[in-house]
């Protein structure tokens, strides 16, 4: 990467993993970019990670002006980009049966989850290709879902698995240019939208069970080691999880 202090944007900068991951951003030395749907969350992400200098663009990451706003202005701020934490997401109404979810609830989740992370990943593509030294670095935030779903979710389950397809792909094509391309899947990170999992959450036997969370730093720790190695190495799928949650075996 290149030898000038390193350029970051982290997207669903103003809470939970996208925040954590900001700070650990930062205190590495890293430059940051942060998008998120509101000033005052991002303006407080930037004042917890002591980077005052943080370029702040409130951005939805569903309407493809607006992300070529952001890295537009980040082209014009720091001249280049080395890292998208492409991080943005939502999970959309929960507890909804697959027969009583909306069309319109479904077409958000896809929106924001699928179109939105391609729509960052491919503006930070084009950013990354044209500038010199040439390349860098896109992690996607995934989910265990990707793997093993929760009941009642399957929006948010089928953009996960959607956002493997999306890192594979962008993996390939980013190979010429020096782009390399990972994604983290989380598991019970605590966050707002996992709030629920600590009084108890719907399982796959029909039950209701209060769930082991861990904190969003662990996640940004793994994201940092991610981001930080040369692109000639890459991790291209991590999965970090609460320890004794219930996805491994039978719970």
């Amino acid at each position: 990467m290149n030898t000038e202090r390193r350029v970051a944007v982290v997207t669903g900068a103003g809470s939970g993993i996208g925040r954590a991951v900001a700070l650990a951003l930062a205190g590495a030395g890293w430059s940051l970019a942060l998008a998120g749907r509101r000033a005052m969350p991002l303006a407080e992400t930037a004042a917890a990670a002591g980077a005052p200098e943080a370029l702040c663009v409130t951005t939805d990451v569903t309407d493809a002006d607006e992300v070529g706003a952001l890295f537009t202005a980040v082209r014009e701020r720091f001249g280049r980009l080395d890292l998208l934490f492409n991080n943005a997401g939502t999970f959309g109404p929960g507890a909804v049966p697959v027969e009583d979810l909306a069309a319109e609830d479904w077409r958000a989740v896809v929106d924001v989850n699928l179109t939105g992370a391609f729509l960052c990943a491919q503006a930070a593509y084009r950013l990354m290709k044209d500038q010199d030294p040439q390349g860098g670095r896109i992690v996607n935030n995934g989910s265990v879902s990707a793997h093993a779903p929760r009941p009642h979710s399957i929006a948010y389950t089928a953009t996960k698995h959607a956002m493997t397809g999306l890192t594979k792909s962008l993996s390939l094509d980013g190979r010429p240019y020096r782009i390399a391309c990972g994604q983290i899947d989380v598991g019970n990170a605590a966050t707002e939208m996992t709030e629920r999992m600590r009084t108890g959450t719907l399982q796959a036997d029909g039950g209701t069970a209060a769930e082991p969370v861990m904190a969003a730093a662990d996640v940004a720790r793994t994201v940092l080691h991610m981001a930080e190695l040369p692109l000639e190495a890459n991790v291209q799928f991590a999965t970090v999880m609460a320890t004794n949650m219930p996805y491994v075996g039978r719970g």
